[in-house]
């Protein structure tokens, strides 16, 4: 079972795909460094560049498409331009690439502000893009998953638009979760033993001043936990600020990028998170090796698809298509 694989970042979607059986003929992101960390683990079938520059001719046929387009401009933690901005409009590239490929089904990644940006019509029309495109068209549905539903370390909601060609008659139907609040994989669980770990795992230098912030800052707490009366209280506009891990839950949302506080701390020890605690809590596996420096690392695997947790999901598909 083949698929092709558009901005395909460092990989997390396609390695759960992988996993679950798939052959990964080509693949596409604009990102060097990201690039570089797919090829390592991957192999050299990803092309590196614009995906608007890319000849359709020399992407491979496929049984699937997938990929998670930007979503930067659909975030609530940033500011949203949603489909009228030229990364908003990415997608478009993707729908092309399924009216050349006509595959059997595509899936779609986004984060979960995709449903309500541009006072929710975005969604409608990237979904009526979807469903009119091709030789045959699509059944489109949208689904609102949580990847700690379905093991990975990690409460992290994500969209998923998933697409089967209108003349396939069968009906695919997104599995049931497998995880709830009373059998999460947990912080702790997931960082044991990572201490062992060479790649990726470097610690960060930070002030004395965050040191002493943290002090303050229970497992599982943010900067509202710092009283207002301490000289080392903070403003903050997002509550990762300062957000610590609780050993007993999954994580909360990791995020790619930011300053002030946003690298996300460790529940007992005062400091950031390495790179490597960071792809445990997405269900990397300890030989999935990042390139780049640690802030390039970060921004990879913050954007990217926790592989434990799209992997049943996968794995469905994968018997899906395997029937048709």
């Amino acid at each position: 079972m083949n698929l092709i694989s558009l901005f395909s970042g460092c990989g997390g979607m396609d390695l759960g795909f992988k996993k679950a059986g798939f052959n990964v003929l080509w693949a596409n992101d604009i990102e060097p460094k990201a690039c570089e960390t797919y090829a390592r683990n991957f192999g050299d079938h990803i092309e590196c560049g614009d995906i608007a520059e890319i000849d359709y001719s020399s992407i491979p046929d496929a049984d699937l498409i997938l990929g998670g387009f930007p979503c930067q401009d659909f975030s609530m933690i940033w500011k949203r331009g949603g489909i009228n901005t030229d990364r908003g409009n990415l997608y478009a590239n993707f729908v092309e690439t399924i009216l050349k490929k006509n595959p059997k089904m595509f899936v779609a990644e986004n984060v979960k502000g995709i449903l309500s940006a541009n006072n929710k019509t975005a969604i409608k029309q990237i979904v009526e893009d979807f469903s009119n495109t091709g030789k045959y068209g699509y059944k489109t549905n949208v689904h609102l998953v949580n990847f700690a539903n379905y093991g990975a370390p990690q409460l992290r909601e994500r969209v998923l638009i998933i697409g089967v060609r209108n003349d396939i008659k069968s009906t695919f139907n997104i599995p049931s979760p497998s995880h709830n609040v009373n059998n999460y994989i947990s912080a702790k669980e997931a960082l044991k033993g990572v201490e062992q770990v060479k790649h990726n795992n470097e610690h960060q230098k930070i002030l004395e001043k965050t040191v002493e912030k943290l002090k303050l800052i229970p497992p599982g707490g943010n900067f509202t936990d710092i009283p207002k009366d301490s000289p080392h209280y903070v403003k903050g506009m997002i509550s990762h600020v300062y957000r610590r891990l609780h050993p007993d839950k999954p994580s909360k949302t990791i995020i790619a990028a930011g300053g002030g506080g946003t690298w996300g701390y460790h529940y007992s020890e005062n400091r950031p998170l390495t790179n490597r605690e960071r792809a445990r809590l997405f269900g990397y596996p300890d030989n999935f090796i990042f390139e780049g420096t640690i802030t390039e690392v970060r921004k990879q695997i913050g954007n990217s698809v926790p592989p434990s947790g799209i992997y049943p999901i996968a794995k469905e598909i994968y018997k899906f298509l395997s029937h048709l």
